[in-house]
């Protein structure tokens, strides 16, 4: 693994507050450090039919080894059945890593 890879967690929900709540269970629960919310728009296929839908994205930032842990909390707490919870490993500069790896267990 390369020097100061995180993990960046991408997390799709149905509307901000859901998006909110499980960023504010994932820092409560120090298993990320930051998360950023953005409207969406996405286009899928779902039960067979095209879906042109607005979301909102969760993206996470945490160690590369707490995404097993967050992705049960997701699980518990998300409305949809079939949730995206993505794991996507990147490289930081080196002050942003320190401060991300000291603010998570």
């Amino acid at each position: 693994m390369a020097k100061n890879t995180i993990t960046l967690v991408y997390i799709t929900n149905k509307n901000a507050a859901e998006a909110k709540s499980i960023a504010k269970a994932l820092l409560d629960k120090k298993l990320v450090a930051c998360a950023n919310v953005f409207p969406i728009s996405s286009m899928y296929r779902w039960q067979g039919k095209m879906v042109n839908d607005k979301e909102v994205v969760l993206i996470a930032k945490a160690k590369p080894g707490n995404y097993e842990k967050i992705k049960k909390v997701v699980a518990k707490m998300h409305s949809y059945s079939v949730p995206c919870i993505m794991k996507i490993d990147a490289v930081a500069n080196e002050p942003y890593y320190k401060w991300l790896m000291g603010e998570m267990k």
